[in-house]
């Protein structure tokens, strides 16, 4: 049986002394496409902050397998309207993934750049490297910070609702490259997303929280689950 890369045990969190999610406990294994599912405000985007490191649990634990470390975690969190907006070209936003790695060094190294350009060819925007990230469509944009994530690991990566805003064919196109990133190259994946129905296609492993798990485990159980046939076919609200 595989060592989990992540896991999580009675973890409480929330925000300002209110607890959101209590008695949280799961584990993400390599190669796993773990969909985070829930309503609205149910704590989704909170959770995952605590599995990338920037967002302490209350209580509980969140424990990495040997040989993995914060760094080998590359997060795409939502965009607000100021990141956008960034005035930087595509190559420098895509290359500073690689300041994850921790090292004081004052410039980038020859497998930095390297690394940013084999992710920037992955993911089909290399032709638009030296243009401005500000100028570019939602969809652009979307697969610029992909890279980036890459570049700060190409071990977990961790996205917080990353089609949020795009159209039916640029969302499609998005799921498509993080499946095949997770297919290809067994690049574990833990994502939070509004679009359920779409994500479930992706996802091998269900992830669904309202204060506390409702449930975890394959994907093909929960489509079975009375609150997987709920909340799939619009029983609940969770745009």
């Amino acid at each position: 049986m595989k060592q989990p890369l992540i896991s999580c045990k009675g973890l409480s969190i929330g925000y300002e002394n209110m607890t959101v999610l209590e008695d949280v406990g799961f584990d993400v294994k390599k190669g796993d496409y773990l969909c985070v599912v829930g309503e609205n405000g149910a704590g989704k985007s909170t959770l995952i902050k605590c599995l990338a490191g920037l967002k302490k649990p209350m209580s509980g634990s969140i424990s990495l397998a040997k040989g993995i470390t914060r760094r080998d975690v590359g997060y795409l969190p939502q965009q607000t309207s100021i990141q956008r907006d960034f005035p930087a070209s595509v190559r420098e936003v895509v290359t500073s993934g690689c300041l994850n790695s921790g090292r004081w060094l004052p410039f980038y190294t020859k497998e930095d750049k390297d690394k940013a350009t084999r992710y920037m060819q992955e993911l089909g925007i290399a032709d638009m490297a030296e243009h401005s990230y500000r100028e570019l469509s939602g969809g652009q944009q979307q697969r610029v910070l992909l890279a980036r994530a890459l570049c700060a690991s190409s071990k977990i990566l961790i996205l917080d609702e990353p089609v949020t805003g795009l159209d039916p064919i640029v969302t499609g196109e998005i799921y498509s490259i993080i499946k095949e990133l997770n297919s290809k190259y067994r690049i574990t994946v833990i994502m939070v997303s509004h679009d359920v129905k779409t994500a479930v296609k992706s996802a091998n492993k269900i992830l669904h929280v309202k204060n506390t798990v409702q449930f975890f485990g394959r994907t093909e159980d929960y489509l079975k689950s009375a609150v997987g046939k709920a909340f799939v076919g619009g029983g609940e609200s969770h745009a």
